[in-house]
């Protein structure tokens, strides 16, 4: 009988939940392989990912590497184990972040290529390491823009920026990346997670889970419609935000010069 491979084994240890003050934090776990994707690490992270959108306790995510890197992209074993006549997909598309209500944050602790970026992309935001190593990987490899990867890219850098990353794989460094937009904040390597965690924090403590979800949507939705529909779904969802226990709430907070008690977001609203 064979022994099952390495990057099948464990999935529960591939990636580490831990809540701390509102804030759920997820740890892809594999650093003696500088946490290359697996299938089963997929399959946990979004996991995950979909209790924390129906956790009433979790206002926020921050999603990280152990280790020296985030992710050194597809486990090369793995890779080669596929079939590719019966290659699919798992059974959540790589965008799934987008659809998780809550603010998703990755903290690039290090080096991170191929699906280990698309995964990073589809964070809400990316606090990156000044001297994180940062590479698409798959011409290098003889693959295509894989997991969505051509529509999220040019949306984050432009058209000809994408085309050159993905064409060249070059390896971009952590201050060129929050230069032509890839990086929103470029920190040193050991400040990068805390960074984010406080972010993470801050949202949980100060802001409307409910107005958090509601302008996540509005602003993914943006991304596919005109000026004129983005301004009426606006106009069409202000008299329900007027009447809401949140808006209330953040007025009587202003007013009483206190913070707010905004309540969690209850799942499946």
């Amino acid at each position: 009988m064979s022994e099952t491979p390495d990057w099948a084994r464990d999935p529960q240890r591939q990636v580490l939940s831990e809540r701390r003050d509102g804030v759920l934090l997820l740890t892809l776990n594999r650093p003696e392989r500088l946490n290359a994707w697996t299938p089963a690490m997929e399959e946990r992270l979004f996991d995950l990912l979909e209790e924390a959108d129906g956790d009433p306790r979790v206002r926020a995510v921050v999603i990280t590497g152990a280790g020296r890197g985030f992710c050194a992209g597809a486990d090369m074993e793995a890779l080669a184990a596929l079939d590719p006549a019966s290659f699919r997909h798992g059974r959540r598309p790589m965008s799934m972040p987008v659809r998780v209500r809550k603010p998703v944050i990755a903290a690039v602790n290090g080096s991170v290529a191929g699906v280990g970026l698309v995964a990073a992309l589809f964070a809400d935001l990316r606090f990156v390491a000044r001297d994180a190593k940062i590479t698409t990987a798959f011409s290098h490899r003889g693959l295509i823009a894989e997991y969505g990867i051509a529509w999220q890219l040019p949306r984050l850098v432009g058209t000809s920026r994408a085309l050159d990353l993905l064409l060249s794989s070059r390896i971009v460094l952590g201050e060129e990346a929050e230069r032509i937009g890839l990086a929103d904040r470029v920190l040193p390597r050991e400040e990068v997670l805390e960074a984010a965690l406080e972010y993470a924090r801050e949202l949980a403590r100060s802001c409307s889970p409910m107005s958090m979800a509601t302008i996540k949507a509005q602003v993914y939705r943006g991304l596919e419609t005109g000026l004129e529909e983005a301004a009426r779904e606006a106009a069409e969802l202000m008299p329900g935000a007027f009447a809401s226990p949140d808006f209330h709430e953040g007025v009587a907070a202003f007013l009483e010069r206190r913070p707010a008690a905004f309540p969690g977001l209850p799942a499946g609203e």
